[in-house]
């Protein structure tokens, strides 16, 4: 491949960048319940959060955002009823972010619209290559790069 052809492709950053928005936003849609309350960040979040909680440090880390911005969204979803932050029993120095029960049922209702778009991936382009792009995805990946 020449310089020139390489030059004109899309960087496949961007192009992964493209395919999480799809994602992201049609899980957003599909979570919207006309309070306007989940955005797309927070549709992020939920499906990021571990289910058993995880420190707010941690989850802003997992999500590339600072912690004041993650402390925001999960004021927010807190509002909402799907978050609480409770004391955290290995360091009294953080709180963990937890899921209330609405909270575990609006991430198990993201994570079927994510395996539904999968499946949907998959008609689009082909079982064969979603099984690729999986595969590749899930091999050992640095914390940097």
């Amino acid at each position: 491949m020449s310089s020139e052809d390489k030059s004109t492709r899309e960087p496949l950053a961007k192009l992964l960048w493209r395919a999480h928005n799809w994602f992201r936003l049609a899980v957003t849609a599909g979570l919207e319940d006309g309070t306007g309350g989940v955005s797309p960040a927070h549709a992020t979040l939920l499906s990021q959060l571990d289910p058993d909680g995880m420190p707010m440090s941690d989850l802003a880390r997992l999500m590339g955002v600072s912690p004041p911005a993650a402390h925001q969204m999960v004021h927010h979803l807190a509002t909402l009823g799907l978050l609480e932050v409770v004391p955290n029993p290995v360091s009294k120095r953080s709180k963990l972010v937890v899921l209330t029960p609405a909270g575990l049922a609006r991430r198990r209702q993201a994570l079927d619209l994510l395996d539904e778009l999968e499946a949907e991936l998959a008609h689009r382009i082909g079982k064969r290559r979603v099984t690729a792009l999986r595969d590749a995805l899930e091999q050992g990946w640095a914390e940097t790069a």
